[in-house]
């Protein structure tokens, strides 16, 4: 499996994240899911423990890239998460800097997507410094200051700061994807890998089948 750039059944690549359910697992693989996420930070909705997460991973299909998305967690928490749970891919989504990055490819030999918060156009130069030492970008509407999460907020930024941009490395676009706005989302910013979470729940942290089926199909349209 080429971690790089998963195959998924349209052109555009989709990580459906926050999954917690055998159910959410089905619903993604049956809308074309690249990737699906899952959250180990404790202050979200969409947190699972180890041992939940194991057994969703385990129902995964082949093919599917598996990630772990984690915020500023410490050597011992990955560690621990590593061994009790088959993953793909590391997503950092806290502050962690780019020697962090560099550290932790070397110390677990998985690839890592680092997700970067973007409000304006001072935010960009990030996406350049950790283009360098990531192997994927995840590119995230820049949480609120006072928000308990990093991601997840269902908030979108201006995409036509990304219009022409382009990394060294693949990237995915993120925050306030919905089924309704994401063809918009992809004219304006060229993606062809996007990240979706808050837009596809019936409430704050349940996912929705009907919603997933959804994005997917808007993916394919695109």
């Amino acid at each position: 499996m080429d971690l790089s750039l998963p195959a998924g059944s349209s052109d555009i690549r989709v990580k459906f994240c926050g999954l917690k359910t055998p159910g959410d697992i089905a619903a993604a693989a049956a809308a074309g899911a690249a990737y699906v996420g899952f959250v180990f930070f404790p202050k979200s909705p969409r947190a699972v423990d180890f041992d939940t997460a194991a057994a969703l991973a385990a129902g995964v299909p082949e093919g599917i890239c598996k990630v772990a998305l984690t915020v500023d967690a410490d050597d011992a928490m990955l560690d621990a998460l590593l061994k009790a749970v088959p993953i793909d891919m590391l997503q950092l989504h806290g502050h962690e800097s780019p020697d962090r990055v560099l550290e932790l490819k070397a110390r677990h030999g998985l690839p890592v997507m680092k997700a970067v918060g973007v409000s304006g156009p001072d935010d960009l130069a990030a996406l350049d410094v950790y283009g360098r030492v990531a192997d994927q970008l995840l590119v995230d509407a820049k949480a609120p200051k006072g928000a308990d999460l990093p991601g997840g907020n269902g908030l979108a930024f201006d995409w036509r700061l990304l219009a022409g941009r382009r990394w060294p490395v693949p990237w995915i676009l993120a925050g306030g994807l919905t089924p309704e706005n994401l063809g918009e989302a992809l004219k304006r910013t060229g993606a062809k890998q996007v990240d979706v979470s808050t837009g596809i729940e019936s409430t704050r942290g349940v996912k929705d089948p009907a919603l997933i089926a959804r994005f997917g199909q808007a993916a394919v349209a695109a």
